[in-house]
């Protein structure tokens, strides 16, 4: 495996994400937990106001970008002169170079099956018959299997306080970018802001979620053009669907050597016998189902 140096990652230890409360436990003695702590942020496109959503406030600015494109508010030549934010009032503006107005797409809603309650705007799937993945792109077995390895071993706020997803960026057997939210749907549009900041190629890489593989995760992914999806959790039937139509390889119930592909199989390569790796490593309080942070 490459070194585990990744080029962003949770920082469990920041104090503005999470804090002690006060409680009792199962057998009614007073115990002291960590929280994730919520806030909302009210994002601006230049002058026009498009949501307020609830994160854990870290990278804001990454979060805004990335929520821009992923709604299609944001195309991928638009030029972005500024992004401004005010941690007291909780407001990020992404300025840009084009002048945009969204009143009418801002009235279209769909309510996903995200966890705190995510959403998209009508016209989100407009141009997805289109799509299709790189077909040269791969993933072999022993890339998975570092993969899955490095993350389950990383500090993350999920430990902490837990209330959390992770999503992580990587290529190869490198785990890149990790970013952690109250929401799947915010830790993806936080790396796709920063593929989008730093002009990231997304034809070469895997998008690793702790969370289900539901439609709005297979839609995102395919509309940031990364071509393989895996996660620790299951699958939806229309996810699965989707996932086929536009040939991106979807991974799940990824957990030690053990993993099941229901769309675009032709990428796996079987580089390495699963006998050959031990199921450790996994963090000592998930649950039996070995799924991080799968309660939405």
């Amino acid at each position: 495996m490459a070194e585990n140096t990744f080029l962003l990652q949770p920082d469990p230890s920041d104090p503005r994400l999470s804090s002690e409360v006060d409680g009792i436990d199962h057998n009614g003695n007073r115990v002291t937990t960590r929280v994730v702590t919520e806030r909302p942020l009210t994002l601006f496109l230049n002058r026009q106001e498009i949501v307020t959503m609830m994160t854990i406030g870290d990278y804001p600015d990454l979060l805004a970008v990335g929520y821009l494109l992923n709604q299609h508010m944001l195309s991928p030549d638009d030029e972005i002169t500024a992004i401004d934010y005010d941690d007291e009032l909780g407001v990020v503006v992404v300025r840009t170079a084009r002048e945009t107005d969204y009143e009418e797409k801002l009235q279209k809603k769909v309510r996903t099956s995200g966890c705190a309650q995510g959403t998209v705007f009508g016209d989100v799937m407009e141009g997805f018959d289109a799509i299709r993945m790189p077909a040269e792109a791969a993933l072999r077995t022993s890339w998975l299997y570092a993969l899955t390895k490095a993350i389950n071993m990383q500090p993350s706020l999920y430990l902490t306080a837990g209330a959390s997803h992770g999503c992580v960026l990587c290529m190869e057997d490198r785990p890149l970018v990790y970013m952690e939210d109250v929401g799947r749907h915010n830790a993806v549009d936080k790396i796709a802001g920063w593929m989008f900041i730093n002009r990231i190629s997304p034809a070469d890489k895997i998008f690793y979620t702790t969370g289900r593989l539901t439609s709005e995760m297979v839609i995102k992914t395919a509309l940031m053009g990364i071509p393989i999806l895996v996660s620790r959790s299951g699958f939806t039937a229309w996810g699965v669907e989707l996932a086929r139509q536009v040939d991106l390889t979807l991974v799940g119930r990824a957990r030690g050597r053990r993993f099941v592909a229901l769309a675009g199989q032709h990428r796996i390569e079987y580089d390495l016998d699963p006998d050959a790796i031990s199921d450790d490593g996994r963090h000592e309080d998930e649950n039996e189902t070995g799924v991080k942070g799968d309660d939405g």
